[in-house]
Order: C-alpha cells, then sequence, then structure tokens
C-alpha cells in the first residue's frame, strides 16, 4: 500500500566508501518523498556524516531496510535483524547479488515502485545452529543462507558422522558439510554440487563438500529436520564451523553441531518484475545464445 513505509533504514556495507553515493543520494530522494530516514549501525560512520542527524532513532522503529551492498552485506543485515520482522529489499553494488536484486542504475525507479506499493513480500526462512561440548552449550547462533561445518587449515580430510532427526545417515569423509535453505541453495551449496530449489519451498538440502566416497550425494530434507553433525577423531583446530560465510568457529574436535530450521524468517521485498527464474536466468546466464 502507498504510504506503508513511513520510517526507513539504509544499511550500506561496512566501512567501503564506494557506497556512499548511493547512500546519499537514496536519502535525498526518500527525504523528497516524505519519509524519514535512519541510518543502520551496520554502516560505515566516515560516509554518512550527511544523515547524523537521523540517527537517533531505533532500528524496531523501522518499517522497511533497504540494503546497499552485495549479498554478504544482506546476510550480515538480516542475521542482524533476525526477529525484528522489519522487511528488507537490497539494492546491489556486488557482483551477482540473489539478494540484493534491484540494480544501482534502476535504484530510485524501482524504490520509488515500492513505496507506491508495486511489490512483493516473500518470507525466507532462517537456521538455528548450536554447538555442545559435554551437555555445555558453547555457540548459539542463527544463518541465512547457510552452516557450513569445514576442515581447518590443513590440506587433509575431516570425518563427521551425520544424524537426522537422532537416526545416524552417514559418516562423511570429505572436506566439510553443508546445510542450506533454499535461499541459500544458489551459494555454497551450489558450488558444492548441490540442486537449486525454489526459496518457497519448504525443505532444506545437505550437501557433502568434496566427498572422499563418490556415492555420496547431495539430499534434500524435511524442512522441520533437525541435522546433528559429530566430528570424529579431529585434531584441534583442524576444523571450524561457518555461518553465511561470514562467523566462524573454530572447533575442537569433540563437540556436537546441531543445526535446525529457526523461528525467525526474513521478509525480503521484491518489485513485482523481479522473481525467483528471472534471477536464474539473469545471474547464471540460462539462455544466453538460444
Amino acid at each position: 500500500m502507498p504510504g506503508e513505509f513511513k520510517t526507513i533504514g539504509l544499511f550500506g556495507k561496512f566501512k567501503d566508501t564506494s557506497v556512499a553515493e548511493a547512500m546519499n543520494g537514496l536519502a535525498e530522494y526518500l527525504r523528497y518523498r516524505k519519509i524519514n530516514v535512519v541510518l543502520g549501525e551496520t554502516t560505515a560512520e566516515e560516509i554518512v556524516s550527511a544523515l547524523d542527524h537521523y540517527a537517533d532513532h531505533g532500528e524496531d522503529h523501522l518499517d522497511l531496510g533497504i540494503v546497499i551492498g552485495g549479498d554478504g552485506t544482506m546476510l550480515h543485515v538480516a542475521r542482524t535483524l533476525a526477529g525484528t520482522g522489519i522487511p528488507l529489499v537490497g539494492v546491489n553494488m556486488g557482483r551477482l547479488g540473489f539478494l540484493t536484486d534491484i540494480p544501482r542504475r534502476e535504484m530510485y525507479e524501482d524504490v520509488g515502485r515500492i513505496l507506491d506499493g508495486e511489490y512483493k513480500s516473500e518470507a525466507r526462512m532462517m537456521l538455528d545452529v548450536e554447538v555442545w561440548q559435554n551437555e555445555k552449550r558453547l555457540l548459539t547462533e542463527t544463518a541465512f543462507n547457510d552452516v557450513v561445518v569445514g576442515k581447518g587449515e590443513l590440506e587433509r580430510l575431516i570425518e563427521v558422522q551425520i544424524y537426522i532427526d537422532g537416526e545416524f545417515v552417514m559418516g562423511s569423509r570429505s572436506d566439510g558439510v553443508l546445510v542450506a535453505t533454499p535461499t541459500g541453495s544458489t551459494a555454497y551449496a551450489l558450488s558444492a554440487g548441490g540442486p537449486i530449489l525454489h526459496p518457497q519451498l519448504e525443505a532444506l538440502i545437505l550437501v557433502p563438500i568434496c566427498p572422499h566416497t563418490l556415492t555420496m550425494r547431495p539430499i534434500a530434507l524435511k524442512a522441520r529436520s533437525t541435522i546433528e553433525f559429530t566430528l570424529v577423531d579431529v585434531a584441534k583446530h583442524c576444523a571450524h564451523i561457518s555461518l553465511d560465510g561470514q562467523i566462524r568457529y573454530h572447533l575442537e574436535g569433540n563437540e556436537k553441531v546441531r543445526v535446525k530450521r529457526s523461528s525467525h524468517r526474513v521478509n525480503l521485498v521484491r518489485t513485482l518484475e523481479n522473481s525467483h527464474y528471472a534471477a536464474l536466468r539473469s545471474k547464471l546466464g540460462w539462455g544466453e545464445g538460444v
């Protein structure tokens, strides 16, 4: 509905001065549209001095967040705001931009359409991950794309026992294994040979990374599955867990890692022209030369 977004937060790629022009230009445009602009805390202070007087508003007052950067910036902002229910839209200043799908050159036009009510909202799944050691919880985090249990600095395989809903499924000797949401199926999981899932599909995927046994293939799981990884005979700091490729936690070798669907969701706002299949054609070059 037009006028629905009265207060909008701007989130730029942290300490990247290349977003300064877009940030300030969009702020001026939003103020012209009689919208209150709030500076998101993830934005580098040195490039947004013109917006400082808006920064006294809390993020919980936002009706919409606009992320200016790449998918990595969107992943960070989505985790930061998990649980707030604030919808997000992305302006792409990076490379592929599956999540930040508004091109920089079309920023004013597309944001204007959204302000005029010409948009759709998509609820995207997130993941909760816990690391346990001797009944003590060491880590609790939320991920948007994926959770990876991977090898450390040494070029050696790690062995991981994988359980799903308490049932032993497989032992994997590989570079690691990952669990991805449908949104994350076009990220690391795709590079590791996993399938592409529609973002509205209620499912997870489990993907071995460079498995020693080639019969180990990616598998699809029901969304409410609980996946548990137990490391076998892993030396200290020879394995780690990472979330969305941004949070890294070194494993000692005797922990259990549990991954399940989060109660939090990310609400992505997209223009009516943007769709999952349009993004695949654009970002992956499908149909070129046909």
